[in-house]
């Protein structure tokens, strides 16, 4: 941090099936310049593009489920099921 050395990093905490956990204040712009502002001391942005009221989460998440990528599904048999049978 050469521009602001006595400033602190940010902290950004990533939640497993969840949203991304900032420490706030934060300022986010959206792909059309669009800016969202919000002062609360953390803040859950949405990964999973659900929430109603993007781009902060509002846990839609949680009654959908996000779907498993294959290495987080575990090991797989050669016709595709479930390994440990």
């Amino acid at each position: 941090m050469s521009a602001g050395a006595d400033r602190y990093a940010t902290r950004v905490v990533v939640v497993p099936g969840g949203p991304l956990l900032v420490e706030g204040p934060v300022e986010v712009v959206l792909p059309d310049g669009t800016r969202r502002l919000s002062e609360r001391p953390v803040v859950a942005l949405c990964v999973c593009r659900r929430s109603r009221t993007y781009p902060f989460c509002d846990t839609s998440h949680r009654r959908h489920g996000r779907p498993l990528r294959a290495r987080e599904q575990g090991p797989r048999d050669s016709d595709g099921a479930a390994g440990g049978r």
